[in-house]
């Protein structure tokens, strides 16, 4: 262990029973420390990186409740055999199976996440819940209720360039779509406001605005994502209140927007006031560069989820205003539907503070970077856009092919992919390209199968061009 440890811990976030459990995962998973390897004694540990003897008792205790440690009584503390991988257990079977019942369907629309733990962690909860207070099934949910949960999804947040933020800025949200529509109500006003998007975007941006009436006027993109000189231009001609991007994951071209774009965005944002709206949740990876709440904190808004990141059937997702305005956000939330149900809260604040839960996150992030590199093998000759820590795919067609013709020869041969015109503007034009979603809930075998059809039709176009 001489070599795994340094004197001190390394300085970075998080309880530092946390950073020891960390770094005895990575040795593990490294091969630096081999299965049978006996860990220090507790006080040994304990003294050479100068912390309590308990912080280091909770970090093998968790260790060994997620199976990669083994306690034994006078012998010490060992590295345990690996379990049985995830994916062979009886749900992840049934998930398969269920997807794999029509042997030529597959279905590429949105992202499906493996299931590499996260469910039976979350029926864990969910029986912890069962047991719980009976209150939590009977009274209206109340913001003090809540304090657990934001404390949990702040320390959840934690890791990401956020700028100042509290519990009290977190409001929570049934997912990140709710989010925008809560984030629209807290900033829109009038009776017709404007809101700015990318020419390509995510169709979310413009269904919640319209739900609050707002016109939506389209903005030149490039491969960085939106044009400043033609937000300036569009700001100049049109009063909007709010310009919605997503800089991280550019749904659905992929693109990301380094720091230089993003300071030329906020400085015509603070020119024309205009609040941005990020949406971060098609993120898996690493944040690249600070957030636009980070680095305009009187007019970033940010809304991000667990949709992508563990599960999106909970419906959970996380807003936060701009420093200052918290309370406008809060109002929003609580005037539309007082806030989640007290078990739904109650089962976020179990998942998100489990220790097990950024593990799995990270488990979900590396199962899905393997079904990117199965695409990029397969259709990597072609025009196409792809991150390994991104869940979908942008293929540009090749000459021959229009998108909504590929969709539907796509389709023809049992695969679906989303065309680029459902990401355009109802009045503006789309490239032809299209999306492609990873499905992590069929095998990689059956994933590149749908592949390989692809590079079947994109290996030979129409004679004659279609719309």
């Amino acid at each position: 262990m001489g070599t795994i440890w340094p004197d001190t811990l390394p300085a970075a976030k998080g309880s530092k029973y946390t950073l020891v459990a960390d770094a005895i995962r990575k040795a593990i998973e490294n091969k630096s420390l081999e299965v049978g390897a006996k860990l220090p004694p507790v006080r040994e540990l304990a003294y050479k990186l100068s912390i309590t003897p308990g912080t280091v008792a909770r970090a093998y205790s968790i260790l060994t409740d997620e199976g990669l440690l083994s306690a034994e009584v006078g012998r010490g503390t060992f590295v345990a055999p690996p379990k049985k991988p995830v994916l062979d257990d009886v749900w992840s079977r049934q998930l398969y199976k269920l997807e794999e019942q029509d042997d030529q369907h597959v279905s590429l629309f949105s992202p499906r996440l493996p299931d590499v733990g996260q469910v039976s962690l979350i029926r864990e909860c969910l029986a912890k819940i069962a047991q719980g207070d009976p209150a939590m099934f009977l009274n209206y949910p109340t913001r003090d209720a809540y304090v657990g949960v934001r404390k949990a999804v702040l320390e959840w947040l934690s890791p990401l360039p956020l700028g100042q933020l509290g519990a009290d800025d977190i409001v929570l949200t049934h997912g990140g779509q709710n989010g925008l529509c809560v984030v629209f109500q807290s900033i829109l006003s009038g009776p017709k406001p404007v809101v700015f998007v990318e020419d390509l975007s995510y169709a979310g941006f413009r269904r919640a605005a319209e739900l609050m009436r707002a016109e939506v006027v389209g903005i030149r993109m490039d491969k960085w994502g939106i044009d400043p000189m033609s937000l300036d231009l569009a700001a100049r001609q049109v009063p909007a209140q709010a310009v919605c991007v997503s800089p991280e994951v550019q749904n659905p071209t992929g693109s990301f927007s380094p720091l230089e774009r993003r300071k030329e965005v906020i400085e015509v944002a603070r020119k024309h006031d205009l609040q941005i709206i990020e949406d971060d949740c098609y993120r898996i990876g690493e944040p690249r560069a600070p957030s636009y709440r980070a680095l305009a904190p009187e007019r970033g808004w940010h809304v991000s989820s667990i949709s992508k990141s563990l599960t999106p059937a909970l419906r959970v997702g996380f807003a936060i205003a701009p420093v200052e305005q918290a309370a406008r956000l809060r109002r929003s939330a609580e005037y539309g539907y007082f806030g989640l149900a007290q078990p739904l809260a109650e089962l976020t604040r179990l998942l998100l503070s489990d220790p097990r839960a950024r593990q799995l996150a990270l488990d979900v992030r590396r199962r899905m970077s393997e079904y990117v590199r199965v695409a990029v093998n397969t259709l990597g000759a072609f025009d196409l856009v792809w991150d390994p820590d991104v869940p979908f795919l942008w293929l540009r067609l090749p000459s021959g092919w229009r998108s909504a013709a590929f969709t539907r020869a796509a389709e023809r041969t049992g695969v679906q992919v989303r065309s680029a015109d459902e990401f355009a503007l109802r009045d503006g034009r789309a490239p032809n390209a299209v999306r492609i979603a990873v499905n992590a809930h069929v095998s990689l075998a059956r994933f590149e199968d749908a592949m390989q059809r692809l590079r079947g039709l994109l290996d030979n176009p129409p004679e004659q061009i279609s719309v």
